[in-house]
């Protein structure tokens, strides 16, 4: 406490006000306690203090709420200028959320206006209004999170490590963080932050990372840091975790959709837990679908024709709806390609014009209205394939369209040219990858392939997308409808082998097969005893390796020295 021995005043620490020294005692009672006291006009306005306010907003009426000063723990809250970093310390206050959905879907019910303008004015994307926030409501991972799986029972003791979660699009990484915060919340046992690797700096970080030393030393408490797209930042960002994360004062939770492997910091990856979150099934989406539906008031039309006309007549009289068709969620589950977030946004998205399509025709009489697979589609348009050329799907593709050629396999290998095709590969790519097939894999026994495949691409760099798509087909399928043979290919690499596994120098070529130019090179012995072969009628016995490398047979020959 500091004090001016002139004026005998002394300053309080905690809300910086002058008293009288025989009252400060007294004073920092009541101020640490969290009461508002008198200070002069000078005194500093009151921080926003750290712990919630939901203990003064618990149900008491009338008074007004005090002023609290700030807690002891205040500059947790410091951030720097422009930081990324969100940290979620509140509750959610799940009675008062509980209770105005309920009195906005009993007013909504009555009004078919009110409930229809409602579903206009959904204020943020569905995917996030609806995302889990236990792992009850978390479809379609079964094999990560499911009952009998190591994460779910280190969930339930709070005993946490670092993950790195490796998943497609829309499979529910974030998600899964997010939980697991929810879930540390409740049970108060570490902090949340987090980051987003495509906004984020290394400052940030290293300031998140002083926030957790202060809050490990002071209230014992962890702290989980969540990177969304870590695969984002580089080497030398991701080293900065790794110290952090020996020692334990971060746990760090990662998402990617790239292959970690190549993507993440080796050093950090054996620090971490990698899991592998899979593509949802076309059940796992029906499941999320059905909760969408139920969370937007919308009625399911069966697809049984009878029992849909029986549905119907029965609500002749009713108010009007907004029903769905069964078929419409059926579609929305296949299209979607497994991206929970690409089909609840087009499920938003097709409601939402239907919705507004019936209010601006029927402006005095409202009717039912329904979602029917034309919308779903519409809403919905597949314009692109998952497909990432500079990822590992890209990998993944050239291999499985060069193995099903190899094996001979035309229909397989026309499926991977159209996924790469309609995924948006470079045509020219593929072309490449046609020729090398050519010399690779079938080589001399179709001499002809190698010039077809030639000419493929030079079409394809005539004539361009889409138009030569067919032109690529016709040489995939020539290529695995040709004979195959590798011998060419695999003598090459004895001949790699061969030059790279000797030691020594390695063996001059021999004089006899040098050229001779100049009367010296002749005079030193160059080219001589060569013999011209189109001289002679038959064969003609004469040596062209080196010495040391008589008698092999690189078509034969198996390396030993490896």
């Amino acid at each position: 406490m500091a004090g001016n021995p002139e004026t005998g005043v002394v300053k309080c620490p905690v809300c910086s006000g002058d008293f009288e020294p025989s009252t400060i005692n007294s004073h920092l009672d009541e101020c640490l306690l969290g009461h508002q006291t008198p200070s002069s006009e000078n005194t500093p306005p009151a921080k926003k203090p750290r712990v919630s306010d939901e203990a003064g907003s618990s149900g008491r009426g009338g008074g007004v709420k005090p002023e609290r000063t700030a807690g002891v723990f205040s500059f947790f809250h410091t951030k720097t200028k422009g930081a990324k970093a969100t940290e979620s310390e509140k509750e959610p206050h799940t009675n008062t959320t509980t209770s105005s959905s309920s009195s906005s879907s009993s007013s909504s019910s009555s009004n078919p206006a009110v409930r229809w303008e409602s579903l206009l004015n959904i204020d943020k994307p569905l995917a996030e209004k609806l995302r889990p926030t236990t792992l009850e409501e978390y479809f379609g991972q079964n094999k990560v999170v499911g009952e009998q799986t190591l994460l779910r029972s280190l969930l339930q003791s709070q005993e946490i490590p670092s993950l790195i979660f490796w998943g497609p699009p829309g499979c529910g990484k974030t998600t899964l963080a997010h939980i697991i915060a929810s879930s540390s919340k409740k049970k108060g046992t570490a902090r949340f932050v987090s980051l987003s690797a495509t906004s984020a700096s290394t400052n940030d970080v290293r300031e998140v990372i002083k926030q957790a030393q202060n809050e490990l030393r002071l209230c014992k408490r962890k702290t989980i840091l969540f990177i969304d797209e870590i695969h984002r930042f580089n080497k030398s960002q991701q080293d900065t975790f790794l110290p952090h994360v020996e020692c334990g004062t971060i746990t760090l939770i990662g998402a990617t959709t790239e292959n970690p492997s190549f993507q993440v910091n080796s050093a950090l990856l054996s620090r971490c837990r990698v899991l592998v979150l899979e593509k949802l099934s076309v059940a796992a989406m029906g499941l999320i679908l059905h909760r969408a539906v139920d969370s937007l008031g919308l009625r399911v039309l069966p697809d049984d024709a009878v029992e849909r006309k029986h549905l119907t007549s029965a609500d002749r009289c009713s108010e009007p709806q907004v029903c769905i068709e069964q078929k419409a969620l059926d579609t929305i589950a296949h299209l979607c390609d497994g991206d929970a977030r690409a089909g609840l946004n087009g499920l938003q998205l097709a409601v939402q014009a239907c919705v507004a399509k019936a209010r601006n025709t029927n402006t005095h009489t409202l009717q039912h209205i329904v979602v029917q697979e034309v919308h779903i589609k519409e809403g919905l348009q597949r314009s692109h394939i998952l497909y990432d050329k500079a990822g590992e799907e890209h990998y993944n593709c050239i291999s499985a369209l060069h193995k099903s050629m190899r094996g001979s396999d035309k229909n397989a290998a026309l499926y991977w040219l159209g996924r790469m095709l309609e995924g948006g590969e470079d045509p020219l790519y593929v072309a490449r990858r046609l020729v090398r097939f050519a010399s690779e894999d079938v080589g001399l026994a179709d001499p002809a392939a190698l010039p077809q495949a030639v000419a493929a691409f030079q079409a394809c760099h005539f004539i361009g997308m889409p138009e030569c798509e067919v032109i690529l087909a016709q040489c995939v399928v020539y290529l695995a409808r040709a004979p195959k043979s590798v011998e060419v290919y695999m003598a090459y690499n004895n001949v790699k082998t061969c030059l790279r596994n000797h030691k020594g120098p390695l063996p001059p070529v021999p004089l006899h097969i040098r050229n001779a130019p100049t009367k010296l090179m002749k005079e030193l012995g160059y080219a001589k005893g060569y013999k011209y072969n189109p001289a002679f009628n038959g064969p003609v016995d004469q040596e062209y390796l080196p010495e040391e490398l008589r008698g092999i047979n690189f078509f034969t020959w198996k390396p030993t020295d490896l």
